[in-house]
């Protein structure tokens, strides 16, 4: 039996409503519509979601089965998350002069080249911006919107290994290499 698939889903206070192979949800951040594959069914009982295979279900292998129904139970608990609260992560600037600045959906960076960068932030996302410009704080109902949004942006100026200069994660750990040494 699939280890992640037969976990049940809390649903705290989120709306579910089952019609088929769909599934409606209802949260305070977002609402919308979950298809799951024809191999797998959804029950709700006590407040939580299972995920359990179709009986009617096409005949599918057995490692097949599991897979999906890890996968899709993985996929819809991150939905069904989202929906009741925001995933967040945060990006910490390392460098002297390099910041960011939000103006709306708009960000400008300027981190030591020529010129400033320009990134317009995906809908279903909000930024933070501490006070210095260098901690920022992405959130939004969708884990992996966030997590995309999160890699572009350090992907603008990866961190360097001598002195830890660029855009990282917070819980990112940048390994220092050391620098060229006189040979006597």
């Amino acid at each position: 039996m699939s280890k992640i698939g037969r976990k049940p889903i809390a649903l705290g206070n989120l709306e579910v409503e089952i019609k088929g192979n769909e599934v409606h949800y209802k949260g305070k951040n977002e609402s919308g519509v979950y298809v799951l594959p024809e191999i797998l069914a959804a029950v709700v009982v006590d407040k939580q979601l299972l995920l359990t295979p179709a009986k009617d279900g096409k005949k599918v292998s057995r490692s097949q089965l599991y897979s999906q129904w890890g996968l899709h139970r993985a996929l819809l608990s991150n939905r069904l998350m989202g929906a009741a609260n925001e995933f967040e992560k945060k990006i910490e600037i390392n460098g002297l002069g390099f910041k960011a600045a939000a103006a709306g959906s708009k960000m400008t960076f300027t981190l030591g080249y020529s010129h400033k960068i320009d990134f317009e932030l995906p809908k279903g996302v909000t930024v933070e911006i501490d006070k210095t410009g260098q901690k920022l704080n992405f959130k939004s109902a969708d884990k992996e919107l966030v997590g995309h949004v999160c890699s572009v942006v350090r992907s603008l100026r990866v961190p360097e290994p001598y002195k830890g200069t660029g855009i990282k994660l917070a819980t990112e750990v940048i390994v220092r290499k050391a620098g060229k040494t006189k040979a006597a």
